[in-house]
């Protein structure tokens, strides 16, 4: 009887398919990670209808898959699967379609004689070693089914390389173009969020020993704020080399800016390539930062109303509808309540408390922490709804008088920087151009801004008053958002002003504040006679200062160090910025001078000091003890989708 039953039980095994043990490691089952590891079904070979995965280099693949899902609707409806839907855009771009095709290849492997054939782990590990800071800049873990050791196979065992078609097909389109030429050509159209990010990313890569990308944070809804840097030594600040940003975008339907920043970068990459001299000089030189959108979430909404309102429609504000020229720290008031104090420093004005407990949009959070962290020297904004540079002040010195000449104490230069985009521009300057309503007749296209109008919070007057850099205001033009026909013709009005601009900033005076054996003073402050606002030292002693030609007095200290002053004559044919060093001894400390002339740790370097704007990124707790974890931007992909939750996406989990 025995015997018989042992009998039947060793047939009724033999004649059912056991999925592969992967075996359940400990919690992957409560993290949905582990299917059913027997099933009924006999595995067949299938024709692929997963429609994200119909562009693999087969025909054919398996039910029921490694994955444990029997059928295509049920792979189809897993969270697994909805990923690679919308990986594209949770990733900006990057690592597309790689990420999508490494994906497929598990979800739905290739199938030959009924039998499956596993991708490969080589490839699985050479994608995570260069896409998992992609994922990690999100928040989200490397995906389960992507786990190289579980659900890949050896090239010894026989595998799959699900990218060598890519692969291949990279390969000819490379070979195809001629060294001499450059690779990227400039296509005149506009681009979605997606693209945008994609096209900057290929252009740093195509210019990789000049340019690099990088992220200074995320929009509302979770996009990135992508810079694109052109320098001859990316990624490090060099002594004594100046450093540009260009802003665009901020308004989410003035669009015209953004496309110029994008169209300026391929443009750099390609003609330094082809060794343009002037181009060539200005990377060398200088290093360039490019903002080219830094209100994505306006422009998605505003390029899905198009352009036939030229602009005027919904997507000026971010996705909280905040004005980002608004939300900024109004710095401009507290200088005009502290100017006629004899000993207060207008530059380097900290940020309020205060402000932190109003509604700062995360778009203004990252670009304030950028400002900070690098010593930029100039800087343009670009606009549109008028043809004209404006400048700071933009917040009027009365608050009842919304037009009333506000200048800076660098009025001159300011001016002096306005009118070099202006006169360089094809139409700007011209007093015959025809303007959208406002008249510039007598200051041939430029502006102080509270002249023009009033508004406090801007990003302009930010920039002045907290930091050493002075940013002017550029608007492009009537139409904020053209036809595509215009911006070829726009970017030949606008292209000579661009590069104009960037040239501008080696003009007064740069130097190096040191102490008596060579090294450099940080945060030493250089003061011109005659005009009242500082600039500090960057980190290491270097410091530039932004002046017209003439006789100027320059007078550099340090706190515990004594005070140095020299006289400079800058003539009006110079073509580079003069150099002036300092070297400063070692003397007692004065605290009731000191007091007054130095920003304290305790006053320019709070930032967000009560934690007002990351709040909500501590850890809730409830009423049993136990931590509820803030759910990172993207879990709305899939919590509204109708599936099971995927917390294996979730870090720390």
């Amino acid at each position: 009887m025995h015997l018989g039953l042992l009998v039947l039980f060793l047939f009724w095994t033999k004649s059912c398919w056991c999925a592969p043990q992967h075996g359940c490691e400990p919690g992957d089952e409560l993290l949905g990670r582990c299917g059913n590891s027997v099933y009924e079904e006999k595995p067949t070979c299938t024709e692929m209808n997963l429609g994200y995965c119909n562009d693999m280099e087969y025909s054919r693949t398996i039910f029921p898959n490694i994955l444990g899902h029997r059928t295509r609707l049920e792979a189809e409806s897993g969270a697994e699967y909805l990923l690679l839907s919308v990986i594209h855009g949770l990733l900006n771009g990057e690592c597309s379609p790689e990420i999508r095709l490494v994906g497929c290849s598990v979800l739905a492997s290739p199938c030959q004689n009924d039998k499956m054939i596993k991708p490969c782990r080589s490839t699985c590990e050479a994608l995570r070693k260069d896409c998992i800071h992609a994922f990690e800049a999100i928040e989200m873990a490397w995906p389960y089914f992507l786990d190289c050791d579980r659900f890949f196979a050896s090239d010894q065992e026989g595998c799959y390389d699900p990218l060598a078609g890519l692969k291949a097909r990279q390969e000819l389109a490379m070979s195809s173009l001629s060294p001499e030429e450059p690779s990227t050509i400039i296509q005149f159209t506009y681009t979605s969020n997606s693209q945008m990010y994609s096209l900057l990313k290929r252009t740093a890569a195509k210019c990789s020993h000049i340019s690099h990308v990088y992220s200074i944070g995320r929009s509302t809804e979770g996009k990135d704020l992508l810079v694109i840097e052109f320098s001859n030594n990316p990624g490090q600040h060099e002594l004594l080399e100046p450093e540009v940003k260009l802003v665009g975008n901020m308004h989410g339907n003035e669009v015209l800016g953004r496309q110029l920043l994008i169209y300026l970068a391929q443009y750099l990459c390609s003609e330094y390539m082809l060794g343009n001299p002037r181009i060539q000089t200005i990377i060398n030189t200088t290093r360039i930062h490019i903002l080219a959108s830094m209100n994505p979430d306006g422009y998605e909404l505003a390029a899905s109303e198009g352009h036939l309102l030229n602009g005027w429609t919904n997507g000026r504000t971010n996705a909280q509808n905040i004005d980002l020229n608004r939300n900024f720290p109004d710095l401009t008031s507290v200088f005009y309540r502290n100017r006629r104090s004899r000993h207060y420093r207008i530059d380097h004005i900290p940020i309020p408390d205060a402000y932190w407990f109003g509604k700062v949009a995360p778009e203004t959070y990252a670009v304030m922490k950028w400002i900070r962290s690098l010593p930029f020297v100039q800087s343009a904004s670009l606009h549109g709804g008028e043809l004209v540079v404006s400048y700071p002040f933009d917040f009027s010195r009365h608050p009842h008088e919304e037009r009333m000449f506000s200048p800076t104490p660098d009025e001159q230069v300011f001016k002096q920087l306005a009118r070099t985009y202006a006169d360089a521009h094809a139409t700007m300057s011209n007093n015959d151009t025809e303007r959208c309503g406002a008249s510039f007749y007598r200051t041939r296209g430029i502006i102080n801004g509270a002249l023009w109008y009033s508004f406090a919070g801007g990003m302009s007057d930010f920039n002045y008053l907290h930091t050493n850099c002075l940013e002017i205001t550029v608007e492009l033009g009537c139409d904020k958002f053209p036809s595509e026909a215009e911006l070829y013709p726009e970017w030949k009005r606008n292209k000579e002003a661009l590069l104009s601009f960037l040239e501008s900033v080696h003009r007064g005076l740069k130097g190096v504040v040191k102490d008596v054996d060579g090294n450099g003073i940080k945060g030493a402050t250089v003061s011109v006679r005659g005009i009242r606002k500082d600039v500090t030292t960057a980190e290491n002693g270097d410091y530039w200062r932004l002046l017209n030609p003439g006789t100027h007095i320059l007078t550099a200290t340090a706190k515990g160090y004594s005070r140095v002053s020299k006289r400079v004559h800058l003539p009006h044919n110079m073509n580079k910025a003069g150099r002036v060093d300092f070297i400063l001894e070692k003397v007692p400390v004065e605290p009731d001078i000191d007091d007054h002339l130095f920003p304290t740790v305790d006053t320019w370097d709070r930032f967000d000091p009560y934690n007002q704007f990351e709040r909500y990124g501590e850890p809730d707790v409830s009423e049993d003890g136990i931590e509820r974890q803030e759910k990172p931007w993207w879990w709305n992909y899939f919590s509204q989708s109708g599936i099971s939750p995927p917390n294996w996406l979730l870090r720390n989990v």
